[in-house]
């Protein structure tokens, strides 16, 4: 086999492309390697430079001895700068406790000198990061986060997958709102107008007329013009639609749902959780079941716990504060259910002992995370679905589509979506959803 040619390994094999991942090089122990990647850091102790490689599937610390390498590369070494593409070669060695590997480096070559990196390693601000965010990416805590956001990813379709659920993809356009008509975002179609996708929810409704189990999963968009650590303008979430379940399958789906989740990433990131420096104790502490509790009730905990600011008028949905307040009275995932039927969205079935009262449900993440999943039971019934429509002032010609699926066999269903970043950002520890997705988009950030 030619040096040029890739290898014809199965995946998940240790060598790609006839070179090592930095992922594998325990496997390698006590073998020479050859890396590629970038010079994430440097520092020199006299006749010793350490050099910390990054190649996007790790990161090692690299060891040179002034007597391992001639002297133009022991020099070279000592001036490349930050982010320099890089090629090294080098003995795997592994430390007989920690299990740390190192790189005694024999080998190095620069593929590609970088000029002056704009992100040091010393504390930057905010602004500053955002509006570098194209180069953010390459730094530890970022690489470690969306390291966890694609696995999480990858835990939502087996979930599904294992469950029978069909994926069937939501389009992006759309010609009605679902979540409300004050946050969309109209664009020009052709001779006509469009939005971008609130939710695919109703899309799903009617796949699971066809399909019984479904889900789609992509980009939804919200023209709220809010800046809190919580949300986004664009953002991704998970739908799943079921055929004749009730609020309580809903919400039983949910917690094994979330429970899956949390157990796919401490199994699969502890590495990315420990550079994070998130406590793994508080989510292998969570498990089934998850308190569920009525909106009234949620109410309570408000009057006995929250602050006179805190107190909400029998109606409204609660804000980020008050879901605070009530999560810091549960050590996991808590649900709160029968909001009222009039902070709820138009779909949202009536719950049959009390009309003023909806079948929905929120889950409300710990550690002042907010709101990570909302569902409920979806109104089943064409009359009360077309009233429903009118008093919303809707157009009723947008939802024939959707009415149709009350006219032709109606069933009982529900479901709920999950936000990614939301999810993301408390798995993480982190303080803002802006760091949970690779080109976040904000308010007033359109770029880069």
């Amino acid at each position: 086999m030619s040096s040029t040619t890739p290898n014809t390994i199965p995946t998940g094999s240790v060598t790609y492309y006839n070179r090592v991942l930095i992922r594998h090089l325990a496997n390698h122990v006590g073998q020479v390697v050859e890396l590629y990647g970038w010079l994430y850091n440097r520092r020199s102790s006299g006749k010793i430079h350490f050099l910390e490689i990054r190649d996007g599937s790790g990161l090692v610390q690299g060891v040179m001895g002034r007597n391992d390498v001639d002297e133009a590369t022991f020099a070279l070494a000592d001036h490349t700068p930050q982010e320099s593409a890089v090629k090294v070669s080098g003995t795997v060695s592994q430390h007989p406790k920690t299990g740390a590997v190192e790189l005694h480096i024999n080998g190095f070559e620069v593929l590609s000198q970088a000029g002056e990196y704009p992100i040091s390693h010393k504390e930057h601000g905010v602004g500053f990061l955002m509006d570098n965010r194209h180069l953010w990416l390459r730094s530890s805590r970022q690489h470690a986060a969306l390291t966890i956001r694609s696995e999480l990813c990858l835990a939502i379709h087996q979930y599904f997958h294992q469950h029978g659920f069909v994926q069937v993809d939501a389009p992006i356009f759309t010609p009605n709102a679902c979540e409300g008509t004050t946050n969309l975002f109209e664009t020009a179609y052709f001779d006509d107008k469009a939005y971008l996708t609130q939710s695919g929810q109703l899309y799903m409704e009617a796949a699971a007329a066809a399909f019984g189990r479904v889900y789609c999963f992509g980009p939804t968009f919200r023209a709220e013009k809010s800046k809190t650590r919580r949300h986004l303008t664009e953002f991704w979430m998970v739908e799943p639609e079921m055929a004749y379940a009730t609020l309580d399958d809903v919400m039983d789906v949910a917690e094994d749902f979330m429970v899956y989740l949390i157990g796919h990433v401490l199994t699969h990131c502890r590495p990315e959780l420990a550079t994070l420096e998130r406590d793994v104790a508080k989510l292998e502490a969570i498990v089934k079941p998850f308190p569920r509790i009525s909106y009234d009730e949620a109410l309570e905990l408000l009057k006995q716990h929250g602050s006179e600011e805190q107190q909400v008028p029998w109606g409204e949905d609660f804000g980020g504060d008050e879901e605070t307040v009530i999560s810091n009275q549960f050590d996991r995932p808590v649900f709160i259910h029968r909001y009222p039927t009039q902070c709820k969205a138009f779909y949202m079935k009536e719950d049959p002992t009390d009309p003023k009262k909806s079948l929905s449900v929120d889950m409300i993440g710990p550690e002042g995370y907010g709101e990570l999943i909302g569902g409920g039971q979806r109104e089943d019934d064409l009359a009360v679905l077309e009233q429903k429509i009118a008093a919303h002032g809707l157009p009723k010609e947008d939802f024939e589509w959707f009415l149709d699926v009350r006219r032709y066999g109606t069933f009982s269903h529900g479901g709920f979506g999950l936000g990614v970043e939301r999810t993301v950002a408390w798995l993480c520890g982190l303080h803002h959803v802006r760091e949970t997705i690779p080109f976040p988009r904000l308010l007033d950030r359109l770029k880069p």
